[in-house]
């Protein structure tokens, strides 16, 4: 149920005096790091219950707001394979992970370091590498990284672009042909805002001190899976949003000023 993971007010009663009141009793996403595994075996309501803390970072019970304590993430997992007792997530919902990162096999090398370790005997230990307060003080930093304006302008047009209910993108030329046949419904807002978030966070991670069109290129692919929703056409044909996507960084055009240097 949602309560399950928003929390729940229950009666308590204060043995020394006897008077009852209402007491809330955090549930458990009131934490730093939440990992919903194969969260797609929910119920709706239950994923709803995530709506308001991956937005606004509070927790609303009976008319009172709960604030989360930073820095604050949802990781979740779905498993692909078995349909049989799932619940696709709604587009409200997905548009609120910031990225759709599919894991695949491994490759054989790694597949037999996974096999020794977890078949051998090992004790292991845990150490903390870092902290609440350090991860917020990265959290500013990436926000401070500068992007010009092309590349930035090159990132909302990528999304624009793919929103079929437009007639035009932002340089003025039509929405290709593509898109309106294939999809129904294209990357939000959201879509442009974690792409250039995530790109600052990849720039400083590669030691660079500007967001460079590669770094956007390379995000669009989790950023935008989630978010453009192929039609039926395009389901007929074969044809998926990764496919989409790669249609849309050939048929955009790049700015020579955002080159990686």
């Amino acid at each position: 149920m949602p309560a399950d993971i928003t929390g729940t007010e229950i009666i308590e009663e204060d043995r020394a005096t006897g008077r009852r009141e209402r007491v809330f009793v955090k549930g458990p996403i009131f934490a730093n790091i939440i990992l919903a595994d194969e969260i797609n075996r929910t119920p709706p309501k239950t994923q709803a219950a995530l709506l308001e803390a991956m937005q606004e970072r509070t927790v609303t019970i009976e008319g009172t707001t709960y604030p989360l304590d930073p820095p604050f993430y949802v990781l979740a997992t779905q498993n692909p394979i078995e349909l049989e007792g799932t619940y696709p997530l709604p587009e409200a919902q997905l548009d609120r992970f910031m990225f759709n990162i599919i894991i695949d096999y491994l490759n054989e090398n790694d597949e037999i370091q996974v096999v020794n370790q977890t078949t051998s005997l090992r004790e292991v230990s845990y150490e903390k590498t870092i902290g609440g307060p350090e991860i917020i003080e990265f959290q500013r930093l990436v926000r401070k990284m500068p992007v010009s304006e092309p590349v930035m302008r090159y990132a909302v047009q990528l999304a624009r672009v793919s929103r079929p209910s437009r007639t035009k993108n932002a340089a003025g030329s039509e929405v290709p042909d593509f898109v309106k046949k294939y999809v129904n419904y294209g990357a939000s807002l959201r879509a442009s805002q974690f792409l250039i978030l995530g790109s600052k966070a990849m720039a400083l991670i590669n030691g660079r001190y500007n967001v460079s069109v590669e770094d956007i290129q390379k995000l669009a692919y989790p950023v935008f899976r989630h978010r453009i929703l192929t039609n039926f056409h395009a389901e007929s044909e074969g044809i998926t949003s990764e496919d989409i996507i790669r249609q849309l960084l050939e048929v955009v055009p790049v700015p020579e000023s955002g080159m990686k240097e």
